[in-house]
């Protein structure tokens, strides 16, 4: 994989991750609503402080064995089915499921803890980076070791922090980013390019 695929691939599978719903963007809609962009931002560098433990711990596991054949091939294997999986729940939520949901304002006005419990305990998250995200570091590392990876959490992480703090911002003025007229398509698309990329490591791990 060159850079630029690599690139395009940490940005598309990041950015379809970050749009869709879960404990953290709920609880940004319902922050945002009393403290605009700040909670936003808050709850994006409490995201990255756990995202980046995780990450550097998964690196630092899979340099000793991320030059065995049988580990990419298990670990391109599962990341491929988990994608799947992934996109097709994303497109049948996102066309059968109804966007209203009661969205209970948080009590605890410490955004900083809140974006670190959402997170670590946010179980699509977990999935998420010991299967699909363990292949991308795996690439990372084929690329520059650990400087490599360092690259793909920049190239990933700042997408994090512009989707969060602009449903913070727009929550502020009153606008309900789940029913624009595009965020039905745009998840669909998303579910699709999971999938599609889903199918990509399964080959990728299957005829290494």
């Amino acid at each position: 994989m060159q850079i630029i695929d690599f690139i395009a691939t940490i940005i598309i599978l990041t950015a379809s991750g970050a749009l869709a719903p879960g404990p953290l963007f709920f609880a940004t809609i319902s922050q945002g609503t009393k403290n605009g962009a700040k909670s936003g931002l808050i709850f994006s560098i409490s995201h990255t402080i756990v995202e980046f433990l995780i990450i550097i711990l998964l690196a630092l596991g899979l340099l000793t064995i991320s030059e065995q054949p049988f580990v990419k091939i298990v670990i391109g294997l599962i990341g491929g089915i988990v994608l799947i999986i992934f996109g097709l729940i994303q497109i049948y939520s996102t066309i059968y499921k109804s966007n209203e949901k009661d969205i209970k304002k948080i009590s605890n006005h410490h955004l900083f803890l809140i974006g670190l419990v959402f997170t670590g305990l946010n179980p699509y998250f977990i999935i998420w980076w010991l299967t699909v995200g363990a292949q991308l570091i795996i690439i990372a590392l084929e690329f520059a070791a650990l400087i490599g990876v360092i690259f793909m959490f920049i190239c990933h992480v700042w997408i994090d922090y512009l989707w969060l703090t602009s449903v913070a911002y727009f929550s502020k003025k009153g606008k309900n980013i789940m029913s624009s007229k595009w965020y039905k398509p745009l998840m669909i698309i998303f579910g699709a390019i999971l999938i599609y990329y889903g199918f990509n490591f399964i080959i990728s791990a299957v005829s290494r």
